[in-house]
């Protein structure tokens, strides 16, 4: 049975894995999301950080399938990226209330003894309800890891699961930053044996 290793710290997305009873390993790739010429278009980002975050893990490893991971946010013509602050994080919160965007992941999965290459990318579209100054203040108050959310809020946890009001596509994307449901698929289709 070939082992499958997820190039991710993300207790989420690690949490994900557990809750389909899917065995797996977890290793962080260390990858520097900032780069020169990284690509502005959402998709393309997302797509390109999964390889490079696959292929850094992948070169750890004599065998299995290595999947890569990377989400971010889309909204307004900008990429959502996780806040650097708590202004930040409450500039967006006020820009998202009442509005929609998309959340982006990107998928890159290696089978390390055969080189086979798997690639996707999953769009989540996210209705927000209208929120206030107040309901921000008391989710930040609640949450001291809004800093590692890609959208700046926690959408699974804390107040903040009240902010979406509607997902269209993969709620698990969108909830995990992982669509679990595709990933399952890829991975029959790459040959892992899924008990």
């Amino acid at each position: 049975m070939k082992k499958i290793i997820l190039a991710t710290t993300s207790p989420y997305r690690q949490e994900a894995f557990q809750l389909a009873g899917v065995e797996f390993e977890a290793v962080g790739s260390n990858v520097e999301e900032k780069f020169e010429g990284r690509p502005n278009n959402p998709n393309e980002l997302v797509c390109e950080l999964a390889k490079q975050k696959a292929l850094a893990v992948a070169e750890k490893f004599k065998e299995g399938v290595v999947v890569g991971f990377d989400s971010v946010g889309w909204f307004n013509g900008e990429i959502l990226e996780k806040p650097q602050s708590e202004e930040e994080a409450v500039l967006r919160m006020q820009a998202l209330s009442g509005n929609s965007f998309e959340f982006f992941t990107g998928i890159y999965l290696i089978d390390v003894v055969e080189k086979k290459i798997t690639q996707a990318s999953v769009v989540t579209k996210v209705n927000m309800r209208n929120i206030t100054d107040d309901e921000i203040k008391k989710y930040l108050k609640q949450d001291d890891k809004f800093k590692t959310y890609a959208v700046g809020f926690d959408p699974l946890g804390h107040y903040s699961s009240t902010f979406a009001i509607d997902i269209v596509g993969s709620y698990n994307n969108f909830l995990r930053g992982i669509p679990t449901e595709h990933i399952i698929e890829m991975l029959k289709e790459a040959g892992v044996e899924i008990r």
